[in-house]
């Protein structure tokens, strides 16, 4: 295994622990803070981050809206009317399967679906990427992230539903490094209204 191989596996591992102690975290503002601060330690100094050497986000830290209470949801995971398979092309010239295994139902003012999905890369994992109407102008375009399971990235939830909390909505790697590749927002993960939280550009 190369040296870059050790490094990625790292870059999970630390990643997974982080979203472990967030879910630790009683209060989830101080558990947003927790993540950010530990995700600027990751794209500060792990040799896996996707910021350039020279980036200055590297001393600032990534940009976030403040943490809004509103936008933490437990939901109930709505089962699909049929299945679905879905082959989404990536930002580059690769395609991820993923297979459709449900939707949330986020509450007003954003009145908005979202699609769940389930990657069969790696050993699979819960996959929701959001496209909302801030994508393009004070987020990434392609959109953001809010869980993803197979690389750590999960809040919890229990019984049907889902921890989703828009706080934590974070760019793909893509949006750094061209060289990462990165599934994209579908159409059943997209919506008109903006999500003022998370990650900014």
């Amino acid at each position: 295994m190369t040296t870059s191989q050790l490094d990625l596996a790292d870059w999970r591992r630390r990643v997974g622990e982080l979203y472990a102690a967030v879910r630790m975290e009683k209060d989830a503002e101080t558990g947003h803070m927790l993540w950010r601060s530990g995700r600027d330690e990751l794209f500060r100094n792990h040799p896996q981050s996707p910021l350039p050497a020279d980036d200055p986000l590297r001393d600032t830290g990534l940009p976030y809206w403040p943490y809004d209470p509103n936008l933490r949801f437990e939901l109930e995971l709505h089962p699909t009317p049929e299945p679905a398979q879905l082959s989404l092309s990536t930002d580059g010239d690769h395609i991820t399967q993923l297979t459709w295994i449900g939707y949330l139902e986020l509450p007003a003012p954003l009145s908005a679906t979202l699609d769940v999905w389930w990657l069969e890369q790696y050993a699979g994992g819960i996959f929701v990427p959001v496209r909302d109407g801030s994508a393009g102008s004070t987020s990434y375009g392609g959109g953001r992230y809010a869980l993803d399971t197979t690389k750590g990235a999960d809040l919890g939830g229990s019984g049907d539903g889902l921890v989703v909390d828009l706080n934590f909505l974070y760019h793909p790697s893509c949006r750094y490094d061209p060289a990462w590749q990165c599934p994209l927002a579908p159409i059943g993960n997209t919506f008109a209204a903006p999500v003022l939280a998370g990650e900014k550009l």
